[in-house]
């Protein structure tokens, strides 16, 4: 297990070397993909994960900008996010959505304050040291619940993987990262929580972002970030 844990390490670090990384560029709704980045903010970090969890560039994605539209989306109802090509990173998955302060749209509001909060996630899978897997391998799309107790209005929804396969060093888990403008119709009154910043969710040294995957195999994992709401 050691020899093919290395040679597995070795690989996962030449892959970024000669092939574009995997990009989320479009919203499902109900099942049916929207076109690529109509609701997506687009952004300039092509081929190239966000790796400072302290940098503006974590909100969104490096150099984004408004997507010219905002979905409608009925709470409890499914939504989801597209792939350019399936993940093929070891990693884990975090959703979170950021209510919008008053007098902003989903398409002007930057990210910044304490607003957001976990509504989904996709951790791996241990078995107290024999094997570590990561679900979200292969996968080249990812939807969830919206909470049916979730207000209506307008927000940002962001997702995020968290490639692991080169974070035994600080700064090395890369996240790959898109946010979609969204408006929550027949909503609820529920309240979210935990609320966090992002920037501010992470410092970079938590143990399920700071961590070698291949050996010793780790005998559990903790998802990063809040709890899942509600």
């Amino acid at each position: 297990m050691k020899a093919l844990s290395a040679l597995a390490f070795v690989a996962a670090a030449v892959v970024p070397q000669v092939a574009a990384h995997y990009r989320w560029t479009a919203l499902i709704i109900d099942g049916v993909a929207t076109t690529d980045f109509n609701y997506v903010r687009p952004y300039t970090n092509y081929n190239s994960p966000v790796t400072d969890v302290t940098s503006k560039d974590f909100t969104c994605n490096t150099g984004s900008t408004a997507a010219p539209g905002i979905a409608d989306v009925k709470a409890g109802s499914k939504l989801g996010f597209k792939l350019d090509q399936p993940i093929y990173h070891a990693g884990v998955l975090n959703v979170y959505m950021g209510k919008v302060p008053s007098g902003q749209t989903a398409a002007t509001w930057d990210g910044s304050g304490t607003n957001w909060f976990k509504v989904s996630q996709l951790s791996a899978v241990t078995n107290g040291g024999t094997s570590i897997t990561f679900p979200t391998d292969n996968i080249a799309s990812y939807n969830f619940t919206v909470p049916s107790s979730l207000p209506s209005g307008q927000y940002l929804v962001r997702i995020e993987h968290i490639a692991l396969h080169v974070a035994s060093s600080f700064w090395g888990a890369q996240f790959y990262i898109a946010c979609g403008q969204i408006n929550v119709t027949g909503g609820g009154s529920g309240s979210p929580s935990p609320l966090v910043a992002i920037p501010g969710v992470y410092t970079g040294n938590e143990p399920g972002i700071l961590i070698n995957i291949y050996w010793p195999i780790p005998t559990t994992y903790t998802q990063p970030g809040p709890a899942v709401w509600p």
